[in-house]
């Protein structure tokens, strides 16, 4: 099995893939993880397989994937946004690869990176939050740990921050005229003093707003100045 070259230097991205079809080839429990992880994304996902453990079918049975019970084929791949390929068969998945290679689709071979022209890291969500760790397919099973020790780190108050975050977002457009200046807003309440984190720790979310509240004023100020 090929080995990835550690010196490989990803682009890190997060892809929009709601409404997009996505294809899984294999209805076992490799696949299934990735079946979870699309369909999290809001994604169309079709599985090509020729089983499937129950779970899998529940999915299917439920309307939340489309199921196909039969061996793989080329003309799967046409009409998709990424495939991704979760069977034990070594000599499939390369095929599968190739196949959508030659299509210039995005695929990912499970546990394969040198036969990926992406990787999936291992994510953790607070909400609006998502953080991904990637160890650049050195070792899944690290960045697993890594993801649970960030996840024990950051609580839930870091996803409340950032939804009231997401709330200035459409005053700060309209008020404040350049990049800077809004980052300069922004960077004033995450970076400031008080700190919006122990804030909401400690006196809640409304004084958070009034933090929040009391930026705007200020940049207000700032630019009639």
């Amino acid at each position: 099995m090929s080995t990835q070259p550690l010196d490989v230097r990803y682009y890190l991205a997060a892809l929009k893939l709601e409404g997009k079809s996505c294809l899984v080839v294999g209805g076992g429990p490799i696949a299934a993880e990735k079946i979870d992880g699309l369909l999290a994304a809001g994604a169309r996902v079709t599985v090509v397989a020729k089983d499937a453990i129950p779970p899998v079918r529940t999915l299917a049975a439920d309307g939340s994937i489309e199921l196909t019970l039969r061996p793989f084929r080329v003309d799967d791949l046409d009409g998709r946004f990424l495939a991704v390929a979760g069977t034990s068969d070594e000599r499939l998945n390369r095929h599968i690869h190739a196949a959508a290679e030659e299509r210039d689709m995005l695929v990912n071979v499970v546990d394969v990176p040198a036969l990926c022209n992406f990787i999936l890291p291992a994510v953790t969500r607070l909400g609006p939050i998502a953080i991904a760790v990637s160890t650049s397919g050195a070792s899944p099973a690290l960045a697993k740990r890594m993801r649970n020790e960030i996840e024990a780190a950051f609580g839930a108050e870091y996803a409340l921050l950032a939804v009231l975050l997401n709330e200035a977002r459409d005053w700060a457009r309209d008020r404040l005229p350049t990049y800077q200046d809004r980052k300069a807003f922004f960077d004033s309440i995450v970076g400031g003093d008080p700190d919006p984190i122990e804030m909401l720790r400690s006196n809640g979310e409304e004084a958070v707003r009034a933090l929040i509240d009391a930026r705007m004023r200020r940049a207000a100020d700032s630019q009639v100045a």
